[in-house]
């Protein structure tokens, strides 16, 4: 029998396929995420949900799963339990009425807080190793990445 070689080595490592690589970071930083936030009581779709709200308050339900790259059905229920747990609250919107805008309230904001510090953490152990200019790089390339491929 064939075992393959652990994360970093062979095609799980340098020689594997970039979309393979990527998807495989991502995997292992959403666990970490997972274990991060889950002491919380927080999930990475809920953190992300409280992020974008922070960034771009106001947002209807639609806009929100669209920034968080999840389906209108899992945003509809995250809406729901950030709300039921007094995190976030509604408004109708000031010209199309039947449209709902979500903001943090004070718990969400403190909550998400607590959250960042511990997203924060994640960054930093994901940058190691890396200088600045380093940094600089993968991020553009992983926001260009995002640019480039949306549409495809």
């Amino acid at each position: 029998m064939i075992r393959p070689p652990p994360p970093g080595q062979g095609k799980r490592g340098e020689q594997g396929y970039l979309a393979y690589l990527l998807r495989q970071a991502q995997a292992a930083t959403r666990l970490t995420m997972e274990r991060m936030l889950g002491t919380l009581g927080v999930t990475p779709p809920q953190f992300v949900v409280l992020t974008m709200l922070r960034a771009y308050p106001g947002l209807s339900g639609a806009d929100l799963a669209r920034v968080a790259l999840l389906t209108p059905q899992t945003v509809g229920v995250i809406i729901r339990n950030l709300e039921r747990d007094g995190a976030i609250r509604k408004t109708p919107h000031p010209v199309h009425g039947r449209v709902l805008q979500w903001t943090l309230t004070r718990r969400g904001t403190a909550l998400l807080e607590k959250c960042r510090r511990r997203a924060h953490a994640v960054d930093r152990r994901l940058a190691e190793g890396l200088n600045a200019r380093a940094e600089q790089i993968v991020r553009r390339w992983l926001s260009k990445i995002a640019t480039d491929l949306q549409d495809s």
